[in-house]
């Protein structure tokens, strides 16, 4: 089949549809010895007779039933492909808001280079907030998407994951736990430990994760933010728990250290959300198509110390 043409599959469609040649020809606007040229040549190609011409009307043999089931399945591909690009023509232009909660940031302005190498006429806008803060936005229409981890049940939003979010417990790179193998959780408990605000996903997170195990840490101090928290760290005042996301600079420089401790990196998702029963922009729809594509491969980050 590979000489055949887009259009031997709709002249042969159009002719199979019509059981005529000469109805095929006043479909397809071409005169009725082009319309018989053509089905022949696909006869030709295929080593098979597609019409009982002897019958009046004519009528499909079985070859030309198996090629029309397939006729019509391409024509409805590139039917659904045409619109798909059509649409892009008229809506890809304008500005798509985007708004993240601060660990994405990390990696938000990766995703939106990338997808304006495909689309370089339109314009992004970033907004940094709190996951609630987000989700009241996207409830209103002030962002067309938002990035975060999974949102609670009782919000009217669809969630679609589309990477991994690895946390890791951190040290300052001259730690004494820095390089060591299999740390314990136990053999944290006497450590300085550095915990984020109250209502912080992370600490949320790292809280969970302690009362699975019924142990407590040495708090020293809450700190707002992950730029604080790493500077904090980097200091020497303690340990912290966060997103890998965060420190991907400070490791490659060698200022932090990943501790290897058991059962890590835990994971959470990250998360495409749109409102609910509300029908995307065709930019809108692009960037979501793009993310749930390429999301996962521009979104991965080390998780050990560099040797």
């Amino acid at each position: 089949m590979k000489n055949l043409t887009l259009r031997h599959w709709r002249i042969f469609e159009a002719s199979a549809s019509s059981c005529s040649y000469s109805r095929a020809a006043e479909l397809m606007d071409i005169t009725q010895p082009a319309v018989s040229m053509q089905i022949k040549q696909i006869e030709e190609e295929l080593g098979h007779v597609l019409f009982d011409k002897k019958a009046k009307p004519m009528v499909l043999t079985e070859a030309g039933r198996l090629l029309l089931r397939h006729a019509r399945a391409i024509l409805a591909q590139v039917h659904t492909a045409e619109d798909a690009f059509s649409s892009l023509e008229k809506s890809l232009q304008g500005q798509l808001h985007l708004g993240v909660v601060s660990t994405a940031n990390y990696f938000a302005p990766v995703l939106m280079t990338e997808f304006r190498h495909l689309y370089p006429e339109v314009r992004l806008k970033l907004t940094v907030e709190k996951r609630d803060t987000l989700l009241a936005m996207l409830a209103e229409g002030q962002i067309d998407i938002a990035i975060t981890g999974f949102p609670p049940s009782d919000v009217d939003v669809e969630a679609e994951t589309f990477s991994r979010n690895p946390h890791c417990v951190v040290a300052r790179s001259d730690h004494p736990l820095a390089g060591k193998h299999s740390i314990r959780w136990e053999d944290l408990g006497n450590e300085p430990f550095l915990f984020r605000e109250q209502g912080s996903s992370t600490r949320k997170f790292l809280e969970h994760i302690l009362q699975s195990r019924s142990m407590r840490v040495n708090v020293m101090v809450e700190l707002q933010g992950n730029e604080t928290m790493k500077h904090a760290v980097m200091s020497g005042m303690g340990l912290t728990f966060m997103s890998a996301h965060a420190f991907q600079v400070e490791l490659e420089a060698g200022r932090l250290a990943v501790l290897d401790v058991e059962g890590m990196p835990k994971q959470l998702d990250w998360c495409l959300l749109q409102r609910r029963n509300s029908s995307l922009t065709a930019l809108a729809a692009a960037f979501r198509a793009f993310v749930l594509e390429n999301g996962e491969r521009l979104t991965v980050c080390r998780t050990t110390s560099i040797a």
